[in-house]
Formats: C-alpha cells, structure tokens, sequence
C-alpha cells in the first residue's frame, strides 16, 4: 500500500542568518528566521512524511516552545522523522519538492542539496527530487521577503 502525503513551510528572510535549503548552506546577504534553523524544504519534507503516516504535522513533533529546538540542525529533526517512519514499518518510496525563491538562484546548489538528503533519509538520491523556481517578481517570496518550499512524500508499508 503506497500513501502520499503533502507538505508546506515559509520562513521570512532577515539579515544575520545563515541561509539553510536541504541542509545546505548557501551563500546569500540574507538568511531565513525561525525558532530552529529555519531550513523551509526539510520543514515542508519533514511535514510531507509525517502526513503520509498520518502523524500529525512537525510542530506536534518539534514544537517551537520547546527551547531544545532552539537553533537545531533541522537534518537532525528529519533524521529522527525517518526513523519514526521506519518503527511505523513504512518505507520512503520517494520525495518530490520546490523551493520558491527569488534569489539566490538554486540550480548550483540542487545536486548538494538531493545529496545531503539522500544521506540524511538513507535513501537512494534518485528517489528525491529538488526544484528551484522564482515567482517572477510576484508575491512576498517574488519580492524576496522569505522563501516556501512543497514537498510530497511516498510511503508504502
């Protein structure tokens, strides 16, 4: 039986951060806010497994009102996702995701960033997929006020 689930996350970007997407750092004047590392397209995966599991969503998981979440590494909280969705006896069949950015552009980062997920997930990096898009200047994300992320995630048991 395969499952899907979807997930969506949006950080706000503010200088003095380090700009975090799939565990990697990348290069920008900007960086995303939030209570952990702020890194929106694990949150968004995170989200996306925890649905096709049915196990609620990655704030019953990690709340931000927990100060041991305080600035933690989110592959951390992906890593511990991972395992829950093993004790679950599901395997992870496969991640499709967008990260929705104006700038930086993403296209020399996707190979790092499918990599360190791959190891992160312990799965194949051919079974997870990363996509970059702008919104042609429209929106708060156009205008480079924060940064979103989807992902959808495949499961089976």
């Amino acid at each position: 039986m395969t499952r899907f689930g979807i997930g969506y996350d949006v950080h706000k970007l503010v200088p003095d951060r380090k700009l975090i997407l799939g565990n990697v750092e990348i290069e920008h004047n900007l960086g995303l806010a939030g209570h952990s590392d702020a890194d929106v397209l694990i949150h968004a995966i995170i989200d996306a497994l925890l649905g096709a599991a049915a196990l609620g969503d990655i704030g019953q998981h990690f709340p931000d009102t927990d100060a041991k979440f305080k600035n933690i590494d989110s592959g951390i909280l992906l890593a511990e996702v991972c395992k829950l969705i093993r004790e679950k006896n599901f395997s992870i069949v496969n991640i499709d995701s967008v990260i929705v950015a104006q700038k930086p552009k993403l296209a020399p980062h996707i190979l790092n960033i499918r990599c360190r997920l791959s190891e992160i997930m312990q799965i194949e990096i051919d079974a997870i997929s990363v996509k970059a898009k702008t919104e042609e200047g429209l929106g708060f994300t156009g205008k480079e006020q924060g940064i979103s992320a989807y992902a959808v995630a495949a499961i089976e048991r």
